[in-house]
């Protein structure tokens, strides 16, 4: 039975944030705001953080793994009292929906900036919150809850279910710890994975079963309780694009709710909240089609996706949730509060689309992002210079926008992601300009397994380099040249424009795009720049702009450009899109890089999980051999064709970097 809280909400000033990157910095500004002294607690990969600096104070708390430092309870207690702090804000992630953490800080006489333990309790495991919600009359996916983990019992429910199912953790969320099963030939290794990640992520691996809902929408509803008795709502997200379990964009309200459905869903949501009798900020999400929604679970924390429900309500929820725990009541009850307009939130990755979306590490070189303002916000907790680490979650930024329609917010969603560059890393922006634009998004028309379906469409090759991309690429090399001469002595010699004293001289300029080379010749004539390519010629011209970018003329045509710098890759946004250009060294040995044939190799920095296959093993196209984990998420390294296994070159626990060999492999002759 949980025992009554030691520490009573009451007025702290001052408050420590136990997390990192930009959810820590939204609410350290929140709680400045609110004339809070800030601490902040940092790994030592994360020193030189942005969170670090914004806070009045900020301690170190362990080495750069997460379960050595942000994972750790007794550190990040022994942070806050040793700070003085009286309460901590744990954010999303890590510690934030741990129940031993929740009952260390009311042991330690801090205030938890979070719902009671007794409600972390009973949503943690999904399981007990889905026998909750029956007995609550809330409608529930046909599935198995039960705490019988062996794989006979899991078998036998998957089969009366029916096949797909969803084998998912019951505790933690965010994506991990899940994966479907088609058939019971995947279920083994289905269950398996799962429980490997829930055990990493959450430090649990029961999983439960549900029927895999075909086509569904991902629609959640953003909760508040106070201490004297109050649920509110504030109306509800669509969150249905989602990739592996993860959600990309996410909107507020959602565009294919009519108001009796919205209402309908809306008071399940309360319904759960008084059951578990929530304080604080809390999400309770559903899953929905045609015929109904059902019950998912109940996310005891503050959401990533929080921003969109501050936009079309005008309300700071980290406001709301430091006054819960002062104590207070909630500041509006439920007819005063009212929504205005849309809002669409992107999340900005560091990873490789075109690589299998693999995490993607590096030092932020430049990053360049539309001007804030009305409609448009960015929440971010990394800057230029910051190195982006395996450690961690790879998310960099989150793009949010507004409109009074959704199809305002859509075009200032696409606007700004045109606007949004970062070199050093690559990131997913492309794609997600690409997800924007596309007409069944548009129309609302979509469902979690749009991105999967449409994967190879927003993800297909780039139309053949034009001659405006040429001319954009050459432009970015002569104003990086001006910008790089600009702290010598002004002279003539440094012009970029193409001006000379003599005779006309002609440069040659080749770019690499992916494994075509394409050759750009830039004339210097007395009367100005010329430039050829593929036996035309036409005048150059460019002007750098105050924000950045530069205006390319070439003959009559002119068109504003990004470019953006990371060693000698150049990354264009143009109006055909955007196009990642190297500039060959002419003086540099160029040798293209080399994979032994046959050959595993680590796609990104992690650790090797498991061992599936022994050297000398005959081996079918796509059986797993190893299962490395990097960023929180498991990556299985298939076979690439029927063959055998000739080595492994690596052990379970080894810490490995990115291209480093793993295990070698022969396939068998065509």
């Amino acid at each position: 039975m949980t025992q009554a809280p030691k520490t009573a909400p009451h007025r702290f000033s001052s408050l420590l944030v136990a997390n990192r990157g930009e959810i820590a910095c939204r609410i350290i500004a929140t709680a400045r705001r609110m004339g809070l002294r800030t601490i902040a607690v940092y790994s030592e990969a994360d020193r030189d953080s942005l969170h670090v600096s914004l806070a009045d104070e900020a301690l170190l708390i362990g080495p750069p793994s997460a379960r050595d430092s942000y994972l750790r309870i007794d550190r990040v207690i022994g942070a806050a009292l040793a700070s003085g702090a009286g309460a901590i804000h744990p954010g999303y992630g890590f510690l934030s929906e741990n129940v031993e953490f929740a009952k260390a800080c009311d042991e330690a006489g801090l205030v938890f900036i979070g719902p009671p333990v007794a409600a972390i309790e009973a949503m943690g495991s999904k399981s007990a919150a889905k026998a909750l919600m029956a007995s609550s009359g809330v409608p529930l996916v046909p599935g198995y809850h039960g705490s019988e983990q062996d794989i006979e019992t899991l078998s036998r429910a998957a089969d009366s279910c029916g096949y797909p199912v969803l084998v998912k953790a019951s505790a933690g969320g965010g994506g991990k710890g899940m994966r479907i099963a088609d058939s019971a030939a995947e279920l083994p290794e289905a269950v398996a994975a799962a429980k490997r990640e829930a055990s990493a992520s959450f430090g649990d691996d029961h999983v439960l079963i549900e029927k895999f809902i075909t086509r569904p929408r991902h629609i959640e509803v953003q909760i508040f309780g106070d201490h004297h008795g109050n649920v509110v709502s504030l109306f509800e997200r669509e969150c249905t694009l989602q990739r592996r379990h993860q959600k990309v964009l996410e909107e507020a309200p959602s565009s294919r709710l009519d108001e009796s459905q919205r209402e309908a869903i809306c008071e399940a949501a309360r319904a759960a909240g008084r059951a578990v009798g929530y304080t604080g900020a809390g999400t309770v999400e559903f899953v929905a089609n045609d015929d109904g929604f059902y019950f998912i679970e109940m996310n005891t924390r503050l959401q990533v996706e929080h921003p969109v429900t501050e936009m079309i309500t005008g309300l700071d929820l980290v406001e709301w949730q430091l006054r819960v725990a002062f104590g207070e009541a909630l500041p509006l009850g439920q007819d005063k509060i009212v929504r205005q307009g849309h809002s669409i939130e992107a999340r900005i990755y560091a990873e490789d689309p075109q690589s299998g979306f693999l995490p993607a590490t590096g030092t932020i070189s430049q990053w360049r992002q539309p001007e804030p303002g009305p409609g448009l916000r960015i929440d971010s907790g990394f800057r230029v210079g910051d190195t982006i680490t395996a450690n961690y979650d790879p998310m960099i930024a989150k793009l949010i926008v507004s409109g009074d329609d959704r199809e305002a917010a859509l075009d200032r969603m696409a606007a700004a992601l045109d606007a949004f560059q970062v070199a050093g890393v690559k990131t997913n922006i492309a794609f997600l300009r690409a997800l924007v634009g596309r007409p069944e998004v548009r129309s609302g028309a979509m469902d979690t397994g749009f991105i999967e379906r449409e994967l190879a469409d927003l993800l297909a090759p780039q139309a053949p380099i034009a001659a405006a991309d040429l001319a954009a690429a050459a432009s970015a090399v002569l104003a990086r040249e001006q910008a790089e001469a600009a702290s010598e002595t002004a002279s003539p010699w440094n012009r970029g424009d193409g001006w000379t004293l003599g005779a006309t001289r002609r440069r040659r300029l080749d770019f690499e795009d992916g494994t075509e080379t394409h050759e750009a010749v830039l004339h210097y004539a007395r009367s100005g720049l010329e430039l050829e390519w593929d036996g035309a010629v036409a005048p150059l011209g460019w002007t750098l702009r105050e924000d950045g970018r530069i205006d390319v003329f070439l003959g009559d045509r002119k068109e504003a450009i990004g470019a953006l710098w990371s060693e000698r890759v150049v990354e264009l946004v143009t109006p055909r899109g955007r196009r990642r250009l190297h500039w060959v060294d002419p003086l540099g040995r160029h040798e293209a890089a080399s994979d032994p044939a046959g050959s595993f190799r680590a796609p990104m920095p992690g650790i090797v999980q498991q061992i599936l296959a022994e050297p000398g093993a005959r081996l079918e196209r796509g059986a797993p051999v190893l299962v490395m984990e990097a960023m929180k998420m498991e990556h299985t390294l298939r076979a690439p064709a029927d063959g055998q296994l000739v080595a492994i070159n690596c052990r379970v626990g080894d810490l490995v970097e990115e291209g480093e060999t793993l295990a070698e492999f022969e396939a068998d002759a065509s």
